[in-house]
């Protein structure tokens, strides 16, 4: 497996899609990105893993190289198109890792074929629209109306990254992959974000599930710690010197975590 771009048809859109690691005989993972930022946010986690773990990442629809949504998502397209693309890879089961947007997308998966599911690992994302959440996303729908893609991305990634690790000029990959998309595929992400809820689903959860936060995420460590409180098989761990995107600013210390936990 090689990490090109494959494109897979489901539900009148094409996804790209990349696998990495051995052809055969090794253990899936798969890896749901966050909104605005697409596949190779996951890099440096498909480096240290490819060498023991099929690995199938792709960007969510609206995002990256995907096809754009005509309409408003739910969660309950974006988790059946995860079940798609693993229908289509052949794959039975996996190690689901979700990024913010992702988390719901994995809660949904489990929360309708726990038999898919072998390990899950959220990070900094919840399991329902905060409270206020939907004006929120309301205001950011407006801000990328009055100030394009590319000016909702240098809010974006201010909120996201810290001053000194923006000025060592590492937050541009992430901030040309959130310019980059379309504002058609925001809205119709956004309006998903807007309303959505699994809390029920996290007491049944019977997998083994780490949970990651990024220390400088605002309220997300509260936020990701009640979320470890409510699913039975949950371990947490708060991230030093990160935001929201913890996996891709603190590579290190998340492989780390992410090592231990996969055994």
């Amino acid at each position: 497996m090689t990490g090109e771009d494959i494109f897979v048809e489901h539900d009148g859109l094409a996804f790209r899609c990349r696998l990495d690691g051995p052809k055969q005989d090794a253990p899936w993972i798969i890896f749901s990105n966050s909104m605005l930022t697409d596949v190779t946010i996951w890099d440096a986690q498909v480096a240290a893993l490819r060498g023991r773990y099929r690995i199938l990442r792709y960007d969510q629809r609206g995002h990256g190289k995907s096809s754009v949504p005509q309409a408003p998502c739910t969660f309950d397209q974006l988790g059946s198109d995860l079940l798609a693309l693993m229908d289509y890879f052949g794959v039975p089961s996996c190690v689901f890792v979700g990024l913010s947007m992702g988390v719901p997308t994995g809660l949904h998966l489990v929360s309708r074929h726990p038999e898919r599911v072998e390990k899950l690992v959220f990070l900094d994302g919840q399991s329902a629209t905060a409270p206020g959440g939907a004006k929120t996303w309301e205001d950011r729908i407006v801000d990328a109306r009055r100030l394009g893609m590319s000016g909702l991305a240098d809010l974006t990634i201010a909120r996201w990254f810290s001053p000194a690790f923006r000025e060592a000029g590492r937050a541009r990959k992430p901030r040309d992959a959130a310019a980059g998309m379309s504002l058609e595929g925001y809205i119709a992400c956004a309006r998903a974000l807007q309303n959505f809820d699994f809390t029920d689903v996290l007491a049944g959860i019977g997998v083994p599930t780490l949970v990651m936060a990024g220390a400088n995420d605002g309220n997300m460590p509260i936020s990701m710690a009640r979320l470890r409180e409510a699913i039975p098989c949950a371990v947490m761990h708060i991230i030093p010197d990160a935001g929201h995107i913890p996996n891709y600013e603190q590579p290190e210390t998340v492989n780390r975590h992410l090592l231990d936990f996969l055994g």
